[in-house]
């Protein structure tokens, strides 16, 4: 009988969440039974961390006292400031922030075995102090100091702040958090993935985390909304669109932002974010917003003319791409901000792979060589084989 491999594990079910569901035939995001049509234009994201991290939306009391141990955990440990001090300017932002949350670890008492205590306190404080990290390289690399967080603010609107200083306007920190919300979590992605085979050895927040947050790296995760921008700024103007468009596809390349592994309609989070984009466009009279839109419709347009059966959409890293930088986000970091979003989900999964553990082993199909005898030194030919 012959063993059946799916690539990629496309299809294949590994476990079980409370956490969110991604329905991609309908296009159906939910957080806990919640719909995120419904969350993405009423609830904060400190709402979402509460909701994914004690099981349920959040009263005004429970809220108030998550705002305050958020804002309570911002700051980072001197040492760790002092470190992105005396890295090069040059270093990727994704390879500093993946360095200085584990460092975290380094802060945190360990037990006699050397284990962190993984709790939803644990999972607040690398919340909290997430976006402080991004902030702080951000200024950094400009040659400027670090700007202290503010425990008053929202989670948005202080790294709006700890950016550049000056308090952002409602609808800078509207979007910035309408992307947090919608970037909380999605089921087992890639990252969530890598979190939880690492903390089903038993590994603690900080080493989960930090797998996470090298499997977000890749432009195939992570990293597709500063691809999209790349293209985006490549464009030019919106009347270069489908000729960008046609000329990429026709080399055999992807239109980085459209079309989703899981979603075969429109990823539900995609309209959330082009409103805020067209939105933020609209107040900075910039072109982003425009450009990808045009860009949107003309790659559907060619692919159906290739594939007439084959409909595709803008996923959430398409209008990530005009969003972040209206915000004055540069490119390289905003996977960096992918990762403000969805640490909360992140958290909340190893806490609940922690809950209810088994150790994540799968198995794979051989094709090697068959099995043979060993060859001495002296009777191998320059290849290893057998003289």
């Amino acid at each position: 009988m012959s063993t059946v491999v799916d690539r990629g594990l496309e299809g294949v079910v590994v476990g079980t969440t409370h956490l969110s569901n991604v329905e991609g035939a309908i296009g159906r995001l939910t957080y806990r039974g919640y719909d995120i049509d419904d969350l993405a234009p009423s609830a904060t994201f400190e709402e979402i961390v509460h909701l994914l991290l004690y099981g349920h939306l959040p009263n005004r009391a429970e809220l108030e006292t998550l705002k305050r141990e958020l804002g309570a955990q911002r700051s980072l440990p001197e040492p760790l400031l002092s470190a992105m001090q005396n890295v090069p300017k040059t270093a990727w932002p994704m390879d500093v922030l993946r360095t200085i949350v584990s460092g975290l670890a380094l802060f945190s008492p360990v037990d006699a075995r050397g284990e962190h205590v993984s709790d939803v306190h644990t999972a607040i404080e690398l919340i909290a102090k997430m976006p402080t990290i991004v902030a702080a390289w951000d200024r950094v690399r400009r040659g400027l100091d670090p700007i202290e967080p503010r425990a008053d603010l929202s989670q948005a609107a202080n790294f709006l702040y700890m950016r550049s200083g000056k308090m952002s306007n409602g609808v800078e920190a509207d979007a910035l958090d309408t992307y947090f919300v919608l970037l909380a979590d999605h089921s087992y992605n890639a990252s969530t993935f890598s979190a939880r085979v690492t903390a089903s050895t038993r590994a603690d927040l900080y080493a989960s985390i930090t797998a996470a947050l090298a499997t977000l790296q890749g432009d195939l995760h992570g990293g597709a909304a500063t691809a999209a921008f790349r293209a985006i700024s490549e464009v030019g103007s919106p009347e270069n669109a489908e000729a960008y468009v046609r000329d990429t596809l026709s080399r055999g390349q992807r239109i980085m932002g459209m079309g989703h592994r899981e979603y075969k309609v429109r990823d539900p989070r995609a309209r959330h974010l082009e409103a805020m984009a067209k939105k933020l466009s609209e107040q900075a009279s910039s072109r982003w917003y425009e450009i990808a839109h045009r860009m949107e419709e003309a790659s559907r347009k060619v692919l159906q003319e290739k594939k007439p059966d084959n409909t595709i959409y803008a996923n959430v890293d398409f209008y990530t791409a005009p969003v972040l930088a209206d915000l004055g986000v540069p490119g390289d970091e905003f996977t960096c901000l992918f990762a403000c979003g969805r640490i909360a989900g992140w958290t909340g999964h190893v806490l609940e792979q922690l809950a209810d553990n088994r150790l994540i082993r799968p198995q794979a199909s051989y094709d090697g060589p068959a099995p043979g005898p060993y060859v001495p030194l002296e009777k191998r030919d320059a290849n290893g084989a057998r003289n």
